[in-house]
């Protein structure tokens, strides 16, 4: 079994498109790309943190559809777009609005929200987040899981910690 995250989905949502510059010529052309782009990467045994706004504006039976089309268990941390239907989808392995996990031997807090400190960060914690679309300047340790930062795909651990340290390489060294 293989954890991914991920964060702002926005099925459904038209508005998406524009405001955060989706190269979708049509919400079903994004939907369409991202489902597949999830099931290429999740296998039914892999597990998902949906880390808020899987599918705004989208009624109950659009969004329960939408849900049963992903592969593996899928957990929602809630976002500021996901509604009461949202929480109820009998799609979803868990739901909360915060969560302490560990994979491997990382420890991992995961939110909608990044934070400006969280619990662990002084021990290698990572905080994982979404909400921001990829606009905010994370902290060291901190990263937006969003499909706007992920080419509209779940995320690894590992990809994670691939990108950041070639992020990290190409920093210039202290003189």
């Amino acid at each position: 079994m293989t954890v991914f995250f991920t964060s702002d989905t926005h099925f459904g949502h038209a508005g998406a498109i524009g405001r955060f510059r989706r190269p979708f010529d049509s919400v079903a052309a994004m939907d369409a790309a991202m489902i597949d782009n999830w099931n290429a990467v999740v296998g039914p045994e892999d597990e998902v943190w949906h880390l808020g706004d899987f599918a705004p504006r989208t009624p109950p039976d659009r969004m329960a559809a939408l849900l049963d089309r992903l592969n593996g268990a899928k957990h929602l941390i809630a976002g500021n777009n996901d509604g009461p239907a949202t929480l109820r989808l009998p799609g979803w392995a868990s739901v909360g609005h915060y969560a302490e996990i560990v994979v491997g031997e990382t420890a991992l807090v995961l939110c909608h929200y990044a934070f400006r400190t969280w619990n662990g960060m002084y021990r290698g914690a990572l905080n994982l987040h979404g909400h921001s679309h990829g606009q905010l300047k994370g902290l060291p340790r901190q990263i937006d899981v969003g499909v706007d930062v992920w080419e509209f795909r779940p995320v690894t651990l590992a990809r994670i910690r691939e990108k950041t340290a070639r992020r990290g390489a190409r920093k210039p060294a202290a003189a």
